[in-house]
C-alpha cells in the first residue's frame, strides 16, 4: 500500500501545491497515522527535490510511490520509484531514502549507526543500510520480484549535504545495488537515474508492484533456513516429535489434495511448544515452503528477531505479529506458525486502526484464513489480559464453522521446571487452577523450591546464582505503579524509578520501552540480555521466556484468606484489569493465570516471597 502515487511531473505541478496535506490525509485514512508538522515540512522539502532530479533526467513519467508501506509491517518507505528498465525493457524499481541531514558522521561504537549534527537522541541507522534493508524485505515478500532479482535497487539521498560533510558514510556502502548521493553529487544522481530508467511511463510497472501477491520468497526461505538451522540445535522428544511430524504430514497432504487443516498443539510451560515452532520454521524454510512465524507478544517476537535471526534483516522478516494479517490474502501461505497462541485477541483492530479495517472480524479467523495449514501452539492457562481468547475450544469452534478439520496434539510431558510435572501441578493447585486441593510441597530432586523471609534474601540468592554462571530473574505481580524514566537535568542521563517498594527495599520495574536505560535492557530483551537482573519483571515481559533461577514476589493482589488463595483486583495496578475492561470473574482468572506464568519460568529452581504476612505464614506451612 502506498499513501499516494504520482509522476515526477505531477509532484511539481501547481495543482499539487498542497501535496503534504494530501499525504497527511491519505495516511490518516489508510493507516490511521497522524502526521506531525515536522514530517509535513520534510515532504515539502524532499519530494520536490527528488522530482526535479527526475525531470532533469528526462524521467517525468516515472511513478513515485510515496510513503509505501512494507507488506505485513507498519514501516513506511519514503519513495519507491517505478519505471521501465533502460537496458532490458523490464520493470525497474528504486527505493529512495530521503534525508535532510547536512552533516553526519559514523558512530565509533557501531559503523551501522550515525550521529547527526544538531539532532538529539540516540544514533540513527545509516541511511544507506536503511534503504538496503527495505529492498531486502520487499524482495523477500513480493512475488512479482521473485524471478527478477536485479529489478530492485536502493539509494540514500542526502540532498542538503555536501560529500565532504558525510564522507564517513561511504565506507559502509559496499553493495553496487545500494548507493549514496548528496547535494554535491547531484549530477551523479541524475546520471544514475538516466542509466536506470527509460524515458517511458511507469504506470503499468507501478500497478504490478502494488498488486503483487505477498508471500515469503524462495530466497527469503533459504536464508531463514540457513540462519535458523545452522545456529540453533533443537532436539525433539516424544510428543514434541509427534507434533512436529503431524504438522509436516498435514503440509504434505494439503499440497497433494488441495485441502486445508488446522493443527493445535497444547502444552504447559516448558513443554517444548517454541522448540517445535522453530524446528518447523527452519525445516519448512529449507524445503522452500511459504511459512511465517507469528505471536501476540511483543517481547517474544523481538527476542526471536534478536536471538534467532541474529541480526539478519531477512530472517527477522519471518517473525510477525498476530495483527499483521488483517489484509493478508486467503491461503497466501502454506503454513502459519502461531506461537504463544493463548495471546490471540478477540479482534486485531485497535483505536489506531483505519475505519475501513474495523470490520469486527475475529483475529483467529484472520490467522486461519492466511494459510493452508495454520498451526496454533498454546497454553490456555496463560491468558493474562482481557480480550485474549486463544484456547483449543475457541479455535476449534472457529475452524469447524469454516468446515475445517482440526488435529490436536497435547504435550503432556514437562520440560521446563527441571522436567518437574510435580512442581507445575503444585503451582496449579496453589492458585486454584486445578480441581484437586493443594498439599505441602514434598520435594523433587530435579527442581528446587524455597520460601524466603524478605525481598533482600530473594535478590541475594538470585545474584549468587547469577555470579555462579546461571541465568536468573526476579518478577512480581503487577501491584505497584510503573513510572517513566526520569532524566537528570544536568547530565541528561535517564534512570529508572524504584517503583516496587517493600518496606525499605525498592527496585525498578523492567524498562517500559524500546530504549535501554543505563545498564537496563529494553523491555523486549529484559529476560535474555545482561543487565535484566537489576529490575523486577512483570508478566508481560516474562511470558514466553525461561531462565535457570526464578524469583517471584507475590503481591497483595493474591493472598491467603479463610482457607484458600483469593485475588484482590483493587490491589492491582494493571490498567488492563480496570473495571471498565474486565469483570470481577475475568480479573480473578487473569490474576491467577499471571502468577501461573510467573511461577513457572524457572528451569532449575524458584524462590518465592509474599508481601502479605498471612500468606507468607501459609506458604511456610506448605514449603516447610
Amino acid at each position: 500500500m502506498t499513501a499516494v502515487r504520482l509522476t515526477a511531473e505531477s509532484v511539481l505541478s501547481p495543482v499539487e501545491r498542497h501535496l503534504s496535506d494530501l499525504l497527511a490525509e491519505q495516511l490518516k485514512m489508510k493507516s490511521g497515522v497522524s502526521v506531525s508538522g515536522s514530517e509535513k515540512r520534510s515532504w515539502e522539502r524532499s519530494l520536490p527535490a527528488l522530482a526535479r532530479d527526475l525531470l532533469e533526467a528526462g524521467l517525468g513519467q516515472v511513478e513515485m510511490l510515496v510513503e509505501y508501506k512494507l507488506p505485513l509491517t507498519s514501516k513506511r518507505v519514503d519513495v519507491v520509484l517505478a519505471g521501465v528498465d533502460r537496458r532490458t525493457g523490464g520493470d525497474a524499481f528504486v527505493v529512495v531514502e530521503l534525508k535532510q541531514w547536512s552533516h553526519v558522521e559514523v558512530w565509533d561504537e557501531d559503523p551501522s549507526r550515525v550521529l547527526v549534527h544538531n539532532m538529539s537522541g540516540r544514533p540513527k541507522l545509516h541511511p544507506a543500510l536503511q534503504a538496503k534493508g527495505y529492498t531486502e524485505y520487499i524482495d523477500g515478500f513480493l512475488t512479482e520480484l521473485a524471478d527478477h532479482p536485479d529489478a530492485l535497487h536502493a539509494v540514500a539521498y542526502l540532498h542538503n549535504a555536501s560529500k565532504a560533510d558525510v564522507i564517513d558514510l561511504y565506507d559502509a556502502v559496499e553493495d553496487e545495488k545500494t548507493l549514496l548521493f548528496t547535494q554535491s553529487t547531484r549530477g551523479a544522481f541524475v546520471d544514475y537515474l538516466k542509466d536506470r530508467f527509460a524515458p517511458a511511463p511507469g504506470r503499468a510497472v507501478a500497478d504490478r508492484f502494488l498488486n503483487s501477491e505477498v508471500r515469503p520468497s524462495k530466497q527469503l526461505l533459504a536464508h531463514a533456513a540457513k540462519e535458523i538451522r545452522e545456529r540453533e540445535q533443537f532436539v525433539l522428544l516424544d510428543k514434541q516429535r509427534l507434533a512436529y511430524e503431524l504438522v509436516m504430514h498435514e503440509v504434505n497432504k494439503a499440497r497433494r489434495s488441495d485441502r486445508k487443516t488446522v493443527v493445535v498443539i497444547t502444552g504447559g510451560p516448558g513443554s517444548g511448544k517454541s522448540v517445535i515452532a522453530l524446528s518447523l520454521l527452519g525445516e519448512l524454510s529449507r524445503r522452500k515452503v511459504p511459512v511465517l512465524h507469528a505471536t501476540g507478544s511483543r517481547s517474544f517476537t523481538q527476542t526471536m528477531r534478536q536471538h534467532v535471526a541474529k541480526g539478519s534483516t531477512r530472517t527477522k522478516a519471518m517473525f510477525k505479529y498476530f495483527n499483521d494479517f488483517m489484509e493478508f490474502e486467503r491461503n497466501s501461505l502454506e503454513v502459519l506458525i502461531c506461537d504463544e497462541a493463548h495471546r490471540i485477541r478477540n479482534v486485531s483492530a485497535t483505536r489506531w486502526t483505519p475505519a475501513r479495517l474495523r470490520t469486527g472480524r475475529a483475529q483467529v479467523d484472520e490467522l486461519i484464513d492466511a494459510a493452508r495449514v495454520p498451526v496454533f501452539l498454546l497454553d490456555a492457562q496463560q491468558n493474562v489480559r482481557p480480550g485474549e481468547m486463544g484456547t483449543l475450544e475457541q479455535i476449534r469452534e472457529h475452524a469447524e464453522a469454516k468446515g475445517l478439520t482440526v488435529e490436536h496434539v497435547s504435550l503432556d510431558d514437562q520440560y521446563r521446571c527441571g522436567g518437574s510435572r510435580v512442581y507445575e501441578e503444585w503451582v496449579l493447585r496453589l492458585l486454584g487452577l486445578h480441581e484437586e486441593p493443594i498439599r505441602p510441597w514434598q520435594g523433587d530432586e530435579d527442581f528446587d523450591v524455597s520460601l524466603v523471609d524478605s525481598p533482600y534474601e530473594l535478590e541475594a540468592i538470585l545474584r549468587d546464582r547469577s555470579e555462579k554462571g546461571h541465568s536468573a530473574r526476579m518478577t512480581a505481580g503487577f501491584c505497584w505503579p510503573w513510572s517513566k524514566p526520569v532524566e537528570d537535568p544536568i547530565s541528561g542521563e535517564r534512570s529508572l524509578v524504584p517503583d516496587v517498594v517493600i518496606g525499605d527495599w525498592a527496585r525498578p520495574w523492567n524498562v517500559n520501552g524500546d530504549r535501554s536505560v543505563g545498564d537496563a535492557p529494553p523491555s523486549a530483551l529484559w529476560a535474555t540480555e545482561p543487565g535484566g537482573l537489576g529490575q523486577v519483571g512483570c508478566v508481560y515481559t516474562a511470558q514466553g521466556f525461561e531462565y535457570d533461577w526464578n524469583g517471584v514476589i507475590l503481591g497483595p493482589d493474591l493472598v491467603y484468606r479463610n482457607g484458600r488463595m483469593v485475588t484482590r483486583r483493587s490491589e492491582s495496578k494493571d490498567p488492563d484489569l480496570r473495571p471498565s475492561k474486565a469483570t470481577d470473574e475475568q480479573a480473578d482468572r487473569l490474576i491467577r493465570n499471571a502468577y501461573k506464568v510467573l511461577l513457572t519460568r524457572g528451569m532449575v529452581g524458584t524462590v518465592i516471597y509474599s508481601v502479605d504476612e498471612e500468606t507468607q505464614e501459609y506458604l511456610t506451612g506448605l514449603l516447610r
